[in-house]
């Protein structure tokens, strides 16, 4: 974690409730390591924070590998994507909208390079960071359904939350 408490001390005074946050939340005791550091390697992407986003690379590299952080990458990317559309079609509420077909490719998501639920938590955290509460039911639900609990989900969003914070903070 040497990158990132570097990076926490560039937060002001202000938000130093951050770096104490994200300390906290990147020890999180219902999550493995391969899913914390690939949930905010993601929410780092999402955020794009380049000083954020290269503390957490690379301190997160040694635990996930490059398989991790491609799906990190990749999990941002369709997110950016999914959580636009999808949150359209909930906003607008129009039956004649669901009804159509997405067309969008997802491939990634159904193929991850390490495993459908480190791949749901880093989609769960975007669609908390885009506020698109169709992603976020959808990657819920999979994830409760694959036997996680909600302690574990709630970590995740736990560390979008602080993700997100801390991009706000240095920028």
């Amino acid at each position: 974690m040497e990158n990132v408490n570097q990076l926490m001390e560039q937060i002001p005074a202000a938000a130093a409730d951050l770096s104490s946050n994200l300390s906290t939340v990147l020890q999180s005791q219902f999550l493995l390591p391969e899913q914390i550091w690939s949930v905010a390697l993601t929410s780092s992407y999402f955020v794009q924070q380049p000083a954020l986003t290269a503390a957490v690379l690379a301190d997160a590299q040694g635990v996930i590998g490059e398989e991790g952080v491609e799906d990190a990458r990749g999990a941002a990317a369709i997110m950016g994507m999914n959580a636009v559309y999808y949150r359209f079609r909930h906003m607008i509420s129009k039956e004649s909208y669901s009804e159509r077909m997405a067309g969008l490719r997802m491939n990634r998501m159904v193929n991850p390079a390490t495993s459908k639920i480190q791949f749901e938590l880093c989609s769960l955290a975007c669609a908390a960071i885009a506020g698109c509460e169709a992603c976020l039911q959808a990657h819920e639900a999979n994830l409760v359904e694959e036997g996680l609990t909600e302690d574990q989900v709630h970590d995740t969003i736990r560390i979008a939350a602080v993700i997100q914070g801390v991009a706000v903070a240095i920028s």
